[in-house]
């Protein structure tokens, strides 16, 4: 009988690769002279070999007619005569028979090389294993091409109670091209979920091929869909076509994810194409190995610190400490014990053991000082000291400490404008502003939006355990709208509202964002004012032409348009003047 089932090798490996889709395990076929006919994955190339030599687990199938598991294959008494196996690597083995008039022709066998793999088949182990008999059954009968309607019925609906679990739309087809069954994935992304009865379909190739998928278009209803996918032709009376597939969008959302959500704080780590980013990240490479102090400047959300801590990766100080400290978060009162340490004693209660600073942690690498204008304006003094001589000395002591430290700042705030008014030292500006770095706002990069939302749908899907079936186009006609005032860190946290809210195996849709957002969009049409301001800007202009651009002329500037210093720079930075 072996040799009938050698024979079918081609339908073997058909059924090995449906199995391997369906349970997402590895999978081998094995005749009674233990030669592999049939295998997937890593087997799938080891075909024809004799396993005779590292196959005790399957002759005891064979010996016994009964199916065999081991939960730890290298640790078992069948493992351990079996050096050419991979039992160190494997975390799960299961055999099941394939009995032809009682006698046991083959076997079915299944490995799991991770815990994750070995834990999906532990938790639907019963409804597994009857799938598994049911197909050990169907190849069998292949062998002497016997028909038999009923257990063909059996394996269909041991398929619709497990294809659930699989993270994939899947359809099986009848011969005229009716979906026999269908499971809510599939139902998702095929706009089905409140449709009944039968469906004719189109599955149409494109022609695509990319990486282990296909490219199709499957129009049900009148309705095109594109998606990619794999299809599998099984030779059987009620059915004759498997198809496997997700939503095209869905699965460029995955891959676009890749990059953004792996655990890097390089340039790697910062997700954008758009013009103003790629030149963000070449003037970072440019400037990553400078000792020169850095200012970024951005609104709040932007990612002001993934880019402090890019520039500290990217330079010769990657191998020293990134400190962070975020200026306003501390009390002013410790503030300064923060950045420059102190001894024992310096003040009621501190450390009877002295403390050291934030500069001294930092030295030989960087320093990190967020929301920089938040500092007063006394401990101002200070930092300039320590960034022109290179020395600081902590509270309580006279004795100075060598640092080399690189400092960055960043803030949301206008400091030009806080220089006019007196709220920040002239000098200290001029010392952080050596290198300025504007990180742009959200809503001037719109080609960044879908990058970024789709790396934390990606994300936000994995972390609560949820299955994202599809994403509708008006759920990127609003996030693409939108004007994000709170940058980044709104969307992030948009996103991860949206998958809270989101029902698992669901398509995203528009009506899933808060109201906040649609309120937001349908209140956005405000009168054109742009000639006013056209006129303001060549006011300004035509100031410069007449008085000049230096300190007093701005002041002259000023005085002469009846506004304050503080407000006309805010006006020369809006027009992006002098």
């Amino acid at each position: 009988m072996q040799d009938v089932l050698s024979k079918m090798q081609e339908t073997a490996g058909k059924y090995a690769a449906v199995i391997s889709q369906v349970l997402d395990v590895d999978v081998e076929i094995i005749n009674a002279s233990l030669e592999r006919i049939a295998g997937t994955g890593r087997l799938k190339d080891k075909l024809n070999h004799s396993i005779e030599n590292q196959g005790d687990l399957y002759k005891k199938v064979i010996e016994t007619g009964k199916r065999q598991v081991i939960d730890n294959p290298g640790e078992h008494a069948f493992c351990k005569n079996c050096p050419q196996r991979l039992c160190c690597e494997e975390t799960f083995d299961m055999g099941a028979p394939i009995r032809l008039k009682e006698q046991v022709v083959g076997v079915i066998g299944l490995i799991c090389f991770t815990e994750e793999q070995k834990f999906h088949i532990q938790e639907h182990f019963d409804i597994y294993t009857r799938f598994l008999d049911q197909i050990a059954e169907l190849i069998a009968s292949k062998t002497l091409e016997i028909e038999e309607m009923e257990r063909n019925h059996a394996v269909i609906e041991l398929l619709n109670e497990i294809i659930d679990n699989v993270e994939e739309g899947i359809i099986v087809l009848d011969r005229k091209q009716k979906i026999l069954k269908i499971n809510s994935i599939g139902r998702a992304v095929l706009g089905l979920e409140n449709e009944t009865g039968s469906f004719s379909v189109k599955i149409i190739p494109s022609g695509n091929d990319i990486p282990t998928f296909s490219e199709y278009k499957v129009i049900v209803n009148g309705i095109l869909r594109e998606v990619i996918g794999r299809m599998f032709e099984i030779n059987n009376p009620d059915y004759n076509r498997i198809f496997m597939f997700k939503d095209a969008e869905l699965a460029k959302v995955q891959a676009l994810a890749l990059a953004a959500t792996k655990e890097r704080f390089g340039l790697d780590s910062i997700s954008g194409e758009s013009e103003a980013i790629r030149e963000l990240k070449e003037r970072v490479k440019k400037i990553a190995s400078s000792n020169s102090t850095v200012l970024i400047t951005g609104e709040s959300g932007t990612g002001k610190e993934l880019f402090a801590r890019a520039l500290h990766e990217e330079g010769d100080r990657m191998d020293g400490s990134f400190v962070a400290v975020n200026c306003g978060a501390i009390p002013e009162g410790l503030l300064e014990s923060e950045l420059f340490g102190y001894v024992k004693g310096a003040f009621t209660g501190a450390d009877p053991k002295g403390k050291i600073g934030l500069f001294e942690q930092a030295d030989r690498g960087t320093l990190f000082l967020d929301e920089i204008g938040d500092m007063p304006i006394y401990l101002q003094t200070k930092l300039l000291r320590a960034l022109e001589q290179k020395i600081i000395s902590r509270l309580g002591s006279n004795t100075t400490v060598k640092v080399d430290v690189r400092v960055i700042a960043a803030t949301n705030q206008d400091l030009e404008e806080m220089v006019a008014e007196r709220a920040f030292r002239e000098d200290l500006f001029y010392r952080l502003n050596v290198i300025p770095l504007k990180i742009p706002p959200l809503r001037s990069r719109k080609e960044d939006i879908h990058l970024l939302a789709s790396g934390f749908i990606h994300r936000f899907a994995g972390l609560f355990g949820k299955r994202v079936a599809g994403i509708s186009q008006g759920f990127w006609d609003l996030i693409e709208r939108y004007a994000w005032p709170g940058n980044v860190r709104e969307l992030q946290n948009t996103i991860e509202y949206v998958i809270n809210m989101m029902e698992d195996q669901a398509v995203l849709t528009a009506g899933l964002l808060p109201e906040k957002m649609k309120i937001s969009l349908a209140n956005c049409e405000k009168p054109d004012l742009s000639s006013l301001e056209q006129m303001e800007e060549k006011l300004l202009l035509k100031a410069f032409e007449l008085y000049g651009s230096d300190g007093p002329a701005k002041r002259l500037i000023a005085e002469k348009m009846g506004i304050g210093i503080a407000t006309l720079y805010r006006k020369l930075k809006k027009y992006d003047i002098g």
